[in-house]
């Protein structure tokens, strides 16, 4: 992992992103007891895999290398979206 950091050109993020991923997964188990805490996890999680995709196209990834953060992105924003419609419907 540290050698991809350094071909993304960002290797001063390395850990702070680790943190940010393990702390997004322990917001997203604690949450099933306090939803606001698993909003804020999946819609940080969401915003992490985002900046990844972004990274990726910047050095020029393939498609295949893309795909998992697409992925983790899009499946972070669904669980938002899901959060938020539990609020609406009052359950």
């Amino acid at each position: 992992m540290k050698k991809e950091f350094i071909r993304y050109g960002i290797p001063q993020y390395r850990k702070l992103t680790g943190l940010l991923q393990i702390l997004g997964g322990l917001g997203i188990l604690v949450g099933f007891w306090e939803t606001h805490l698993q909003l804020v996890s999946t819609l940080g999680l969401s915003l992490l895999m985002w900046f990844g995709v972004i990274t990726r196209i910047k050095i020029k990834d393939h498609l295949l290398q893309i795909l998992p953060a697409i992925f983790y992105g899009l499946l972070n924003a669904y669980l938002s979206f899901q959060v938020i419609q539990t609020w609406s419907s009052g359950q």
